[in-house]
């Protein structure tokens, strides 16, 4: 049997795992011992893989559902195809500065967990580089395990056990009050959910918050906003964060319950493209526990 090795990518969270492709866990029935990589260490890098798109998606069933945010839009005789993060068109132009579709892309250089504000959230990305620029275009992860686990208890005492309601136009509305009109980023009604969510696998607590996170149980919208930036800056120090700088054939996988990310920009007349792959969260992932009714 093929051994691999782990190599920590920072002090607080997260592995390098080489000596085995990607591509070779579902096949060798060893993803058991890639999900308990991803329990334990919140985030997991490969370099240099050949993993296209069958390899991507035989990979993300097998963390659970994949997420399809256009499975009510899309006609029956369109195939689905796996998301794209880039600045590249259809018709492969490149997109402006200031154009609509580049202001979302700006959305996500927020400090964010996927699809907080959708009935039933993401699990984790798996996210691969097509498509690199010359510089910048990192993407930067920050593990809200460590942090909570870190976290004063003073502040830790003004979050736990309360709900935070999420929307999708909140993030949109940071970047651009007309890109948070989209009908899109009104698709979902608000949803809320437990601050803490507590890893069914082994017992331990992360902060739940997005930049989608607008009010928190027991405050008014003033005092929701500022705690949430204040619990968002202690999430996101250095000693908790790890910045990713691709290269094509790279692949970064988290664990969405217990991390946050965001891009970084880049030079946007530069072509970038990353394929993104979210699953959804299972019963068996805590979802039970974490799902509140909206206000």
């Amino acid at each position: 049997m093929t051994e691999y090795q782990t190599t920590p990518l920072s002090p607080s969270f997260g592995v390098e795992v080489s000596g085995l492709p990607l591509s070779e866990f579902v096949p060798s029935g060893r993803f058991p011992e890639l999900r308990s990589l991803f329990e334990t260490n919140s985030a997991l890098l490969f370099k240099a893989q050949d993993f296209d798109d069958k390899a991507h998606l035989e990979l993300a069933r097998c963390f659970g559902p994949i997420e399809d945010r256009l499975a009510d839009e899309r006609k029956p005789d369109v195939e689905y195809s796996i998301p794209k993060v880039s600045n590249v068109l259809s018709g492969g132009e490149v997109t402006g500065e200031m154009d609509l579709h580049t202001l979302n892309l700006q959305s996500n250089f927020l400090w964010h967990a996927d699809s907080t504000f959708m009935p039933r959230p993401a699990l984790t990305n798996i996210i691969t580089a097509r498509v690199v620029a010359s510089e910048g275009g990192e993407t930067e992860l920050a593990s809200t395990r460590a942090a909570w686990e870190a976290m004063p208890e003073k502040l830790r005492a003004r979050i736990r056990g309360r709900g935070i309601s999420h929307h999708y136009s909140t993030s949109r509305a940071k970047i651009s009050p007309e890109l948070a009109k989209l009908p899109m980023f009104h698709k979902w009604p608000a949803t809320r959910w437990n601050a803490i969510w507590t890893n069914p696998v082994n017992g331990r607590e992360s902060l739940y918050i997005a930049s989608h996170a607008y009010k928190v149980d027991g405050y008014d919208d003033v005092e929701s906003i500022k705690l949430l930036d204040e619990l968002m800056e202690f999430c996101t120090q250095p000693e908790f964060t790890y910045t990713h700088s691709w290269d094509v054939g790279d692949v970064l996988i988290w664990d969405q319950r217990a991390t946050l990310h965001r891009g970084r920009s880049w030079p946007y007349e530069q072509p970038r493209t990353l394929s993104s792959l979210c699953t959804t969260v299972t019963d068996s992932d805590g979802i039970t526990e974490m799902h509140l009714v909206a206000h």
